[in-house]
């Protein structure tokens, strides 16, 4: 009787075990049902056109934005489609709308709603530190509260709306760049610059934080493009001393060791996130060496070798002019966008979005990676195909 009363007891510890085990374990494949996302020009897919007076249209207004894959401009910073659009079809959704101007669109896949010159950082704070730029007042914040005003229109009930952003994939930019951006083009010096890195740092964590309020359970958040490797910086601070480049790629060393610096930061308080809130999903897209390694090894990707000049901007050793005002000369652009990285010198093209998506979505730029064992077969057939289009 003992030994039997013994077997129980140890059977229902096991049973007990599992079960809280069961329940406690967060499962390591989403099936995300749509995407919340917020940025910059990296991520616009429409808004800064949608928000712009129509007596001075932003130059994505016109062709050749948008001819590649669209063959019209769209709103978005490139020849075609951007990293979150390559994200939107992987998990077989439709196109990501932009939010601004487009109340009637379907968001029940998506909503976007970064705006190309958007800074993390608010526009007053930067103007008050000698940073003035004239392209769009939509900050991180400004952009955070349209997305909680526009939550009546998105579900139905406080439950339904918690039970959308639980299931949404939520894209944290890229955000940030633009405030460093705007100071390096009005002359601050690095140590000014990097002053703001804990800032913006600060900023998105506050935003992520918010955002798992609300029940955000997943978050993908990029770091920053290698500023060195930029067809705008290598313009602007153009140098006979080659001590200044590094020898493989072309890029300027100190712009690419900011970046780092940035990205080193983001990821130290993405860490912090990720252990105070363990039910969380954070993941951090490399953005750094996923399109490092384009300017690395150009060839190998099918890219024309380096340095890497832009396909479509004006003049001067890498095809670009800092400062061209629009209208003033329509810029002559290459035949073939997808030999080229750079697209106006600021922004990439599709070919370059395409395989930064593929180094995110498939690895191994994502950290941790994604597990997609979960997701339907239609959906992983999409996948294997999706790259190739």
């Amino acid at each position: 009787m003992a030994t039997l009363f013994m077997k129980l007891v140890s059977f229902f510890l096991i049973l007990s075990t599992f079960c809280l085990t069961t329940v406690n374990s967060e499962p390591q494949c989403h099936n995300f049902k749509s995407i919340i996302s917020f940025g910059d020009s990296i991520a616009d897919t429409g808004n800064l056109l949608a928000l712009s007076d129509p007596t001075n249209l932003p130059k994505v207004a016109f062709l050749p934005y948008g001819e590649t894959f669209f063959h019209h401009p769209t709103g978005r910073f490139s020849n075609g489609r951007l990293i979150i659009d390559f994200i939107a079809e992987f998990l077989g959704f439709p196109l990501v709308p932009p939010f601004y101007g487009s109340q009637n669109a379907n968001f029940e896949k998506g909503v976007n709603f970064a705006v190309g010159g958007a800074t993390a950082l608010e526009r007053s704070f930067l103007e008050e530190r000698g940073i003035h730029f004239p392209y769009t007042n939509v900050s991180l914040a400004v952009q955070l509260s349209s997305f909680k005003e526009s939550l009546p229109n998105l579900c139905v009930s406080p439950s339904d709306c918690r039970d959308m952003i639980e299931n949404s994939l939520i894209l944290m930019g890229e955000i940030g760049g633009n405030d460093y951006n705007y100071a390096f083009f009005v002359g601050k010096n690095i140590e000014e610059i990097k002053e703001l890195v804990p800032l913006v740092i600060e900023t998105i964590s506050s935003a992520i934080t918010e955002l798992i309020g609300m029940g955000g359970k997943t978050f993908l958040v990029p770091g920053e493009f290698p500023l060195g490797c930029s067809v705008a910086y290598l313009s602007l601070y153009q140098t006979s001393n080659i001590e200044e480049y590094d020898p493989l790629t072309g890029c300027l060393k100190w712009l690419n060791k900011f970046s780092e610096y940035h990205d080193e930061q983001l990821q130290a308080e993405l860490n912090r996130l990720q252990k105070l809130y363990p039910h969380v999903n954070i993941i951090y897209a490399d953005y750094y060496n996923t399109l490092l390694r384009l300017a690395q090894e150009p060839a190998k990707f099918g890219f024309i070798s380096r340095p890497l000049p832009a396909c479509c901007a004006l003049g001067g050793p890498f095809n670009f002019t800092l400062g061209r005002k629009r209208g003033t000369q329509v810029p002559e652009c290459c035949d073939d966008p997808s030999k080229y990285v750079s697209w106006d010198g600021v922004h990439m093209t599709e070919a370059a979005y395409r395989l930064m998506a593929e180094g995110i979505l498939k690895g191994p730029y994502a950290i941790p990676p994604f597990d997609w064992s979960c997701l339907s077969s239609e959906i992983k057939n999409t996948q294997n195909s999706l790259m190739n289009n």
